[in-house]
């Protein structure tokens, strides 16, 4: 259990900082001509995320024995993709929101048509910053290509994008509790299952440590996603930074709504001890992802 939360917190703020400073080294890299477009790339990326998909990363290297500066660009190139699928998700042809943690959304500050290639530019960007880990490190060539195929894999078809497909097929029907885990599986945990893998395939980490991280990841998903769809519910617009109830507008079927608030909350609690059973492989050197699997049962946003 996290025994003091205002000192998780701030350990997660720091993080969270290191990240930005991060990313704004990276987006600099890819921001030139023309302004616009790097302009929106921009408001879409540093936009108060929690950044948790590129804490994974770090975490993952370090578990694996290397270091954070050792995989920053596939850190950021995570964070980017993630933002991307965001900017998307937004439009009006989705879940037509008009604010992102508070802030318009990138369509309404520049447009939809403007929105959407700013999705396509942070996708290639993210692969652009992939490719370039080889210059600053000395991970395996090797591991970068498994590593890129693993986020290719996650944010594709059999990834993301297929679950935001049946995110789409499934507006306005019932559906029942296997194909709402599916799409979950797919559009949420797929990405948090990447981060950690990359940061550890970087690292030369084992294939019993890399299975352990595998399960880890999709029970911090599944957790993660649950309370988002109690936060729809419960939450509140300042806190969240997004109108609440916009799942129930959009005639999507929620952990809540399919099963009730009380079994969603005991679902959500015993995925974070499977996420704590995950971890018995490693030592104290995992409690931090311990502890973020028990904050996620809390969280406000």
């Amino acid at each position: 259990m996290i025994s003091d939360t205002k000192s998780f917190l701030d350990e997660i703020r720091l993080r969270k900082e290191y990240v930005d400073d991060c990313l704004e080294n990276c987006m600099s890299q890819v921001s030139t001509y023309p302004p616009l477009i790097h302009e929106a790339m921009r408001y879409a990326v540093f936009n108060g995320g929690k950044r948790l998909r590129p804490i994974m990363v770090f975490e993952g290297a370090v578990l694996g024995g290397s270091r954070k500066q050792d995989v920053i660009p596939a850190a950021c190139a995570l964070e980017l993709i993630h933002s991307y699928s965001l900017v998307h998700d937004d439009l009006p042809a989705m879940d037509d929101d008009d604010l992102r943690r508070g802030k318009p959304t990138c369509h309404i500050v520049y447009g939809e048509a403007n929105a959407i290639l700013t999705g396509d530019a942070l996708l290639t960007a993210a692969f652009e910053l992939l490719a370039g880990n080889l210059k600053v490190s000395k991970v395996k060539a090797e591991n970068l290509v498994k590593a890129i195929e693993v986020i290719a894999a996650a944010a594709g078809s059999r990834g993301m994008i297929g679950g935001q497909v049946l995110d789409l097929q499934s507006e306005g029907k019932n559906i029942d509790y296997e194909t709402l885990r599916k799409l979950h599986s797919l559009k949420t945990g797929e990405l948090f299952r990447a981060a950690l893998k990359i940061g550890a395939i970087l690292s030369d980490m084992s294939e019993a440590g890399l299975a352990a991280l595998d399960n880890y990841a999709d029970n911090f998903g599944l957790a993660f996603q649950i309370t988002d769809d109690i936060l729809d519910i419960e939450g509140s617009e300042d806190m969240t930074g997004k109108p609440v109830g916009s799942d129930e507008k959009n005639h999507k079927t929620t952990y809540p709504s399919l099963l009730g608030l009380e079994k969603s909350h005991q679902l959500a609690q015993e995925a974070v001890k499977m996420c704590q059973e995950s971890l018995e492989y490693f030592g104290k050197e995992a409690d931090f992802l311990r502890r973020l699997a028990f904050y996620t049962l809390n969280r406000k946003n």
